[in-house]
């Protein structure tokens, strides 16, 4: 019924499956910071469980016999939690969707107990719950991105609540409500996506306002239509409606994807900004009066520690096999293909959007099989292939790395994929002369895997 992207589109939203989408289509969604979109989470199973609680307090006030002898309210927050539960159940049950299940779960336990559904710290037994599920979330992006949009949600929406404001007359405000859910809730995810991704998406917000509301009124109610008609198999109404809406999301994405100075990119942080930016943004929403202000001090010191982030002059893949050097233009690569994962991280890291060909480009020289650069003045020379080991001549005081290993004793520091194994990759800091090396056996310490004796030595 559904066909290409739309079809892909429509089979990721109800499965979480996007491998029936192009490559085009998810790079132009990102770009567009709407590839939200594409996980189950708390968007998907929120308007879900929003619509299914809807639906059955209507249907249960068309009813008057009904309507006067059940709390039609608690029926509904019954039902929904169910559909929730299948919707999980069917999604695979992936880390984002149970956690975004486990939130949902506590909002419409709290409508059933006549408590307030929607909370600080309704989020808080939630954030608990699922870090005694699965502790390790709490280091990824999911968690740290969907907590951090819920929280800010909820205090915004608290303090308007508790201030009594209004956003002015009853036909305009849905449309307040959706500017300012998709501004804070953008606002409050900018910095953890920045750090982790590396990019930020300039024209987002107008991305998100232009697609976002279209997932509940017309996408979510029209897939819940598909499911409830295909076991009488006349699913196609909701699948063609389902159609519509998200032909419509997808060429707002490749329309926004297209504006220039679309997406923009961003080196990655040190340790202490996430976790700075955190604490302030917690002490500004839980405390009270004017002091809550002082949680501007860590978010302000996080942004300047991330402005100086100071990466690495230089990058040896842990096989040998990609160099990597900071120049004026940005980060060469010793090679135009190959090692393309680990291409591809090093330049998002350095905050870099070309692609490794053009990085390729900015190693001084042609492409060759030995090449050769400075840093700091020491001279560094990366040799690729086993016929370019056998050429491969060490400068006094430089550095080789090999990609293939080498047995040739040679009075310069190698780095070959037999060191390298014990090693892990390494960085380099030059400084006046000086070089600095900083393995990843360094700063994940000694292990199994990296602790091969091979019997070699090399210069220090």
């Amino acid at each position: 019924m559904l066909e290409g992207d739309i079809g892909g589109f429509a089979a990721a939203v109800t499965t979480g499956d996007r491998s029936a989408m192009s490559q085009s289509a998810l790079d132009a969604l990102r770009a567009s910071n709407l590839a939200h979109l594409l996980a189950i989470s708390g968007l998907h199973i929120g308007l879900l469980a929003g619509f299914v609680f809807s639906a059955v307090r209507v249907a249960v006030a068309l009813l008057p016999f009904v309507a006067l002898r059940v709390p039609s309210k608690k029926l509904a927050a019954g039902f929904a939690l169910c559909a929730a539960a299948i919707y999980l159940g069917l999604s695979g049950g992936n880390v984002a969707t149970e956690r975004a299940f486990i939130m949902v779960a506590v909002a419409l336990c709290a409508v059933m107990v006549d408590r307030r559904a929607i909370s600080l710290r309704a989020v808080a037994v939630a954030a608990i719950l699922v870090l005694l599920l699965r502790p390790e979330a709490l280091l990824g992006p999911g968690f740290q991105m969907s907590f951090a949009a819920t929280t800010a949600l909820v205090a915004v929406f608290g303090t308007l609540r508790d201030r009594k404001i209004t956003l002015g007359p009853v036909w305009l405000r849905p449309v307040l409500a959706v500017v300012i859910s998709s501004a804070v809730a953008g606002v409050a995810t900018a910095p953890i996506g920045a750090a982790h991704f590396n990019t930020v998406s300039h024209f987002g917000l107008i991305a998100n306002l232009l697609s976002v509301p279209l997932m509940g009124i017309l996408v979510i109610p029209a897939a819940v239509l598909a499911a409830c008609l295909a076991p009488f198999g006349a699913e196609a109404l909701g699948l063609w409606a389902m159609g519509l809406g998200l032909r419509w999301i997808l060429g707002v994405a490749h329309w926004v994807a297209g504006l220039d100075n679309a997406q923009g990119y961003v080196p990655g942080p040190g340790p202490a900004v996430l976790p700075l930016i955190a604490i302030g943004a917690l002490f500004l929403i839980l405390w009270q009066g004017r002091v809550r202000w002082g949680g501007l001090v860590p978010m302000v010191l996080a942004v300047a520690l991330w402005a100086q982030v100071d990466r690495p002059q230089v990058l040896i893949a842990d096989t040998g096999a990609l160099v990597g050097v900071m120049t004026d233009q940005g980060r060469a690569l010793s090679k135009p293909r190959g090692a393309g994962f680990i291409a591809l991280n090093w330049l998002e890291n350095d905050g870099d959007g070309a692609d490794q060909e053009k990085a390729a480009s900015r190693w001084d020289g042609p492409p060759d099989r030995i090449r050769q650069t400075y840093v700091g003045g020491v001279p560094l020379t990366h040799v690729i292939g086993k016929k370019a080991a056998a050429q491969a001549e060490c400068i006094k005081g430089g550095i080789l790395v090999f990609s293939v290993p080498t047995e040739t004793a040679l009075a310069c520091d190698v780095f070959d994929p037999v060191r390298l194994r014990e090693t892990g990759s390494v960085a380099l800091y030059a400084d006046k002369g000086q070089v600095r090396f900083v393995t990843a056996k360094d700063i994940t310490g000694a292990r199994l895997w990296n602790s091969n004796d091979s019997g070699r030595r090399y210069p220090k």
